[in-house]
């Protein structure tokens, strides 16, 4: 790693982590605001409202106790709603790409929700995963898979994920045949789309699509490293200001970054080694079970799943997670790099 790069010699302490929140349900996906709020995607069918000073409130249209943290796997990662990626609107509402319900939806701060979109070219949308604003008031969403169930999507050979772009002129797929899409970024000016896929051939990867100023993608290239080795299995992703890409690997538990020089590093590994080669053995033979994947998922955010950049600074990294309760954060040496906001 370049010297001049404010992660040189960086590597993150676990005893130096700290929590926030209490009682979260896969809690997946994170906001930050500028004065220290969080808003936490909750599987009870909104978000949890953390505020700067530690209290909580979920948000929802309507309570369900379908996805209940004392239930079993199947309930809570299966069955009924399931809100994953968050963005902003240009309003401050929350739009939500639910991953259990296959929609993306819209849901004021008072907890009024209404479906956004579910369908796309005649055909229902699919696994809808995460959802991106960009300076144009343009959405990006994600689709990871048009299988009903998910599992059946951890397989190293299908490539039924695709992005869609909703603007004036209504949604449409830009970019497909794509593996188990996951999160999206911009970089800072905006050139260039990033796009995590969880799995493939040679495990996850990150990918990038040169993008013009009508939103039309081209030119998909691989960024970063093509073989993560054991456990690449990425999720969430974010800049920071210097440019580097941070990311999680789900059911590793790691945290990776990946410098402006296409060289990849982690910066924390948190899983247990024998349980994440039987997963990959499965993985790359097709036959990922039930039992196989929820053996994995310790550490400080059991099945890491985003990061995301907050606190005065920007400097504090706030780490989502499917398999937990609390939100695990630490201080970076370098800021995050600002989103697009909603105006005030």
């Amino acid at each position: 790693m370049n010297k001049n790069n404010p992660l040189y010699g960086f590597e993150i302490d676990p005893d130096a982590v700290r929590f926030i929140g209490e009682d979260l349900q896969r809690p997946e996906c994170i906001l930050a605001e500028a004065d220290g709020s969080l808003w936490s995607a909750d599987a009870r069918g909104g978000v949890v409202h953390i505020r700067p000073d530690g209290t909580q409130k979920i948000i929802t249209q309507k309570r369900t106790d379908l996805i209940d943290i004392n239930k079993g796997a199947a309930s809570r990662f299966f069955v009924g709603t399931l809100p994953n990626g968050l963005a902003f609107a240009e309003n401050g509402d929350i739009l939500i790409a639910n991953f259990g319900l296959d929609c993306v939806e819209i849901m004021k701060r008072s907890g009024e929700t209404e479906v956004l979109f579910d369908e796309i070219e005649g055909r229902k949308i699919g696994k809808t995963n995460f959802i991106l604003r960009d300076s144009k008031n343009r959405l990006w969403v994600t689709v990871t898979t048009m299988k009903e169930d998910w599992l059946d999507a951890l397989v190293p050979d299908l490539d039924d994920g695709y992005l869609a772009r909703f603007d004036e002129n209504g949604i449409e797929i830009v970019a497909d045949g794509l593996h188990f899409t996951n999160e999206i970024r911009f970089d800072e000016k905006e050139e260039y789309l990033y796009c995590v896929e969880t799995v493939g051939h040679n495990g996850g990867r990150i990918v990038r699509f040169r993008c013009d100023r009508s939103g039309r993608l081209s030119d998909k290239e691989i960024y970063g490293p093509s073989d993560w080795g054991a456990g690449a299995y990425p999720d969430g992703i974010a800049f920071d200001s210097y440019g580097n890409l941070w990311g999680t690997m789900v059911y590793s538990d790691k945290i990776f970054v990946i410098t402006p020089d296409g060289e990849g590093r982690i910066l924390l590994d948190m899983g247990d080694p024998a349980k994440v080669q039987a997963l990959d053995d499965a993985f790359y033979e097709s036959r990922v079970t039930m039992d196989k994947l929820f053996a994995t998922g310790q550490g400080i955010a059991p099945w890491m799943a985003s990061i995301t950049f907050g606190g005065p600074d920007l400097k504090n990294v706030y780490v989502g997670c499917l398999r937990g309760s609390r939100i695990p954060y630490f201080r970076s040496p370098v800021a995050g790099m600002p989103m697009v906001h909603w105006n005030r």
